[in-house]
C-alpha cells in the first residue's frame, strides 16, 4: 500500500528566502541612491551658530562711523624768513589775536642786506643829484651858446644887408659882399644846427632823468622791503585762535618756510571720519549724518570727501548744520550715522561674519525642523551696521546661518545637533 510523501516544513522558506532577502536589499539600494543626499555634510553643535530671521520691513541706508572733533580751521605757522629763534613769546595752549606776535627771530644776513641797499640806494641818489648839476649846467651852457649865436647871426645879417646896398651901388667889391653873404649864411647854419642839437639834448636829458628817477624809485622800493622782510622776523597770528602747537627752540636755526606750529580756529568744529572705501562712490558733499549724545539728537552734513585712499578707508569732514554739543573739545570721539539715501521696503537679514567667507555670494540656510541647513546662492545689495538687503535667493519668514564659516569648509549641508 503505497503512503503519501509528506512534504517537509521550511523547505520553501530555505530555499527561496536567500532570494528574497537579496531582492530585498537590491530595491533598499536602489531607494537608496535615488532618494539619499549625498552632498558633503557636517555636524555641527546649535550652540556653536548664530542663527538669523529673513525679515521684510523699512531697510535704512546708512552707515555707521566714529569721528573726531577737531577745529572747523587750521593754520600753519611758517615764516617767511629765516634766523635764529630769540624768543618765544606765547606757550602752546595759549590763546592768541590776530597780529599777536608768537616767536621772534634773528637774522644777521638780513640785517647785512639793509645796510647795503641803503648805502646803494644813498649812493644812486648822490649820482642823480650830481647827474641832475651837471646837465643844468650844461643847459645853461647851451643857452649861452645859443644866445652867443643868435646875436652872432643878426650883427652878420646886417653887415650882409649893408654890404649889399653898397654893392648895388658900386661901392664895395664883389669879393668883400660874398665874403659878407657866406658869413651871415654859415651864422644861419650854425644857428639851426645848435638848435637841433639843443632839442636833441633835451630829449636825451628828459630820458635819461626818468631813467634815473626809475631805477632811483625801484631801489628806494628794493630797501622798504628788505626793511619789510626784518619785520617779518616777528612770526604772528594770521587769525584769533588757539595756539595749538609750537615746536621751536630757543637758539634753533629756521629756514623759510618750515613748519613750526599751527593755530587752531576755535570759532567752529567739525568732525572728520574715515570711511571704508567700498562706500567712496556713494559719499557727496551735502549728506546729512547724526549722532546722540546725553539724549540729544544732533544733525551735521558732508562738507568735503577726500578722494585719497589709505589702508581702505577715505577721510570725509562733517560740520554741525544745528546745535553743537555743551562742551565740546577738540579730539572727542562722536558715531555717526551717515544717511546714504532714503527708507525703503527690502528683504533684510542681520549682518553676521559669514559675509567675510562668503562675500555675500552664498548662504546656509534652515530646513522646517531645524536641524538641516543647506547652501544656497544668494544677492545682496545694500547694507547697514544691522542688516543686508537681499535681493534674490531667500524668503521672509526663512531662517539662516549668520556666524563665521571658517569651520564649514566645502561642505554643502550642515546636521544641527
Amino acid at each position: 500500500m503505497d503512503r503519501p510523501i509528506e512534504k517537509k516544513k521550511g523547505f520553501l522558506l530555505r530555499k527561496y528566502g536567500l532570494w528574497a532577502a537579496g531582492g530585498c536589499l537590491l530595491v533598499a539600494l536602489v531607494l537608496w541612491l535615488l532618494l539619499a543626499d549625498h552632498a558633503a555634510t557636517l555636524r555641527v553643535s546649535s550652540d556653536e551658530l548664530t542663527i538669523g530671521a529673513v525679515e521684510y520691513g523699512e531697510f535704512k541706508d546708512y552707515v555707521r562711523t566714529s569721528g573726531q572733533v577737531l577745529p572747523i580751521q587750521v593754520v600753519q605757522i611758517a615764516p617767511e624768513e629765516g634766523g635764529i629763534v630769540r624768543e618765544k613769546v606765547v606757550e602752546e595752549g595759549a590763546m592768541v589775536r590776530k597780529g599777536d606776535v608768537i616767536v621772534r627771530l634773528s637774522n644777521s644776513g638780513l640785517d647785512l642786506q639793509i645796510l647795503n641797499a641803503e648805502a646803494e640806494l644813498a649812493e644812486k641818489q648822490n649820482l642823480l643829484r650830481n647827474t641832475q648839476v651837471a646837465m643844468q649846467q650844461d643847459r645853461l651852457n647851451n643857452q649861452t651858446e645859443l644866445a652867443q649865436l643868435e646875436m652872432d647871426t643878426r650883427r652878420c645879417r646886417r653887415a650882409y644887408e649893408q654890404d649889399r646896398q653898397l654893392y648895388s651901388q658900386g661901392l664895395l667889391s664883389r669879393e668883400d659882399y660874398l665874403r659878407s653873404e657866406e658869413n651871415y649864411r654859415l651864422s644861419e647854419k650854425k644857428l639851426s644846427l645848435i638848435g637841433n642839437r639843443l632839442k636833441q639834448d633835451s630829449v636825451y636829458r628828459t630820458v635819461q632823468m626818468d631813467q634815473m628817477e626809475d631805477n632811483l624809485q625801484n631801489m628806494r622800493q628794493n630797501v622798504v622791503m628788505v626793511r619789510q622782510r626784518k619785520d617779518k622776523l616777528e612770526v604772528r597770528s594770521a587769525i584769533d585762535g588757539e595756539l595749538g602747537l609750537l615746536d621751536v627752540e630757543l637758539g634753533q636755526s629756521i629756514s623759510p618756510g618750515q613748519k613750526i606750529g599751527q593755530l587752531n580756529d576755535l570759532s567752529d568744529y567739525k568732525v572728520q571720519a574715515e570711511i571704508d572705501e567700498h562706500y567712496i562712490d556713494r559719499i557727496r558733499q551735502g549728506l546729512s549724518a547724526s549722532f546722540s549724545r546725553n539724549g540729544r539728537l544732533f544733525h551735521l552734513t558732508v562738507r568735503k570727501v577726500y578722494p585719497e585712499v589709505r589702508q581702505g578707508k577715505f577721510r570725509t569732514d562733517f560740520v554741525f548744520s544745528g546745535d553743537r554739543p555743551e562742551h565740546i573739545r577738540t579730539g572727542q570721539t562722536y558715531y555717526l550715522d551717515l544717511e546714504l539715501g532714503q527708507p525703503a521696503q527690502a528683504v533684510m537679514i542681520p549682518r553676521g561674519t559669514f559675509f567675510q567667507a562668503t562675500a555675500g555670494q552664498w548662504i546656509f540656510v534652515l530646513d522646517k525642523s531645524g536641524h538641516k541647513a543647506y547652501r544656497r546662492t544668494l544677492r545682496i545689495g545694500r547694507q547697514n551696521p544691522q542688516f543686508y538687503e537681499v535681493l534674490e535667493g531667500l524668503e521672509p519668514g526663512e531662517r539662516v546661518v549668520t556666524s563665521g564659516y571658517e569651520a564649514f569648509k566645502d561642505n554643502e549641508v550642515l546636521l544641527i545637533d
